[in-house]
């Protein structure tokens, strides 16, 4: 995925198309104007995953002020814990916001934010997870797709040069259980591994938790003996640092195969030691601009009007959609994928502990 994906998307036009007041087809009734401006709710999910503060919000609030330059963000984080996101919706909600950009913790609870929400004529955005209720509109990654590419990757990884993939066991470290997108890698993990490999130990790993993975995979090597390792499955860069650790701690002398998600800083660099084999990157700048040109239209009254859309059912309705394309990451693309997009710069990467792994790569 390059930068002249993000160059279109921050062109990406509310165009209005109609002022339809029928939310099925993914307008709303907002009467908020942009030459006034407006306060929008912002609820991004969790800080245990670097991203959000430090990509997701950012990027969200520089295209919220391009977009309606008088426009007030108010922002929350839930720190893993519905109750306190449907506390801040409900405190966004009293202040006036008239949209909210929501990232829920727990997509079936988080029904209650947006019926509340709708209840008072307030528009909702489902950023990156798909929450239930009458959601307006929803943008994420083909989150079926990242599971497939994290599995054919690990695949392609344990049958190099014509090796067995069976020879030994995996182990898969899945995402929360309360969080869709995690159902969607893992499914789409199982429809390229199954029947290739064979699964020694499966998790789902509560709150995306590094240590509660580090704790899983310490598991899984008592439960299956550590020589019977040959590859992880790991749903994010969090859950995989985890497994990584519990090999290192378990006496592993290499790492055997490991995947990823999201492109972390930390899974970077190691994948230029090799203690990681891949990751999984999903241009964010993009999704946070398509959430906030989606939230500006619905306020608005107007049809988001920027990337190709598809409907997504959410178990509420079918709701206007825009997925985008994941991106396999490993040590020989570093350069033509984070690099060249500007998400990381080589002086991040590259500090004194990594400099030789960045010179053996071609990274300067």
């Amino acid at each position: 995925m390059r930068m002249i994906m993000s160059s279109i998307l921050l062109g990406a036009a509310l165009t209005i198309a109609s002022c339809s007041t029928s939310s099925d087809n993914g307008t709303s009734t907002g009467d908020a104007s942009v030459e006034q401006g407006f306060k929008i709710g912002l609820l991004l999910p969790e800080s245990k995953t670097t991203r959000y503060e430090t990509f997701d919000k950012p990027y969200m609030e520089a295209k919220l002020k391009e977009l309606c330059p008088k426009c007030e963000v108010l922002y929350q984080n839930a720190d893993q814990d519905s109750a306190k996101q449907q506390s801040q919706a409900e405190a966004m909600l009293t202040q006036g916001v008239k949209v909210l950009i929501l990232d829920a913790v727990d997509a079936k609870a988080a029904g209650g934010i947006v019926t509340n929400a709708q209840n008072q004529k307030v528009p909702v955005v489902a950023y990156d997870r798909l929450a239930s209720g009458p959601v307006n509109y929803y943008v994420s990654f083909d989150n079926n797709k990242v599971g497939q590419v994290q599995g054919q990757a690990l695949l392609d990884a344990l049958s190099k040069d014509g090796a067995d993939p069976k020879r030994g066991d995996i182990v898969m470290i899945n995402g929360s259980p309360t969080d869709p997108n995690a159902a969607d890698f893992k499914a789409g993990a199982h429809s390229v591994l199954d029947g290739k490999v064979n699964i020694g130990q499966e998790y789902d790993t509560p709150d995306w938790s590094p240590d509660k993975a580090q704790q899983e995979m310490e598991q899984a090597i008592t439960a299956i003996g550590r020589d019977r390792v040959i590859g992880v499955y790991a749903a994010n860069d969090g859950t995989a640092g985890g497994a990584i650790a519990a090999m290192k701690g378990g006496g592993f002398t290499t790492i055997p195969p490991v995947t990823g998600q999201d492109a972390e800083l930390a899974a970077i660099q190691r994948l230029l030691t090799g203690d990681q084999y891949m990751t999984v990157y999903k241009a964010i700048k993009p999704e946070a601009e398509v959430a906030a040109a989606m939230a500006i239209a619905a306020a608005t009254g107007q049809t988001y009007s920027g990337e190709s859309t598809v409907m997504k059912n959410n178990g509420t309705k079918d709701v206007t959609s825009v997925l985008l394309t994941p991106v396999a990451v490993t040590k020989d693309n570093i350069k033509d994928t984070v690099i060249k997009d500007g998400f990381y710069t080589p002086a991040q990467i590259c500090t004194a502990q990594f400099a030789q792994a960045c010179t053996d790569a071609g990274i300067s």
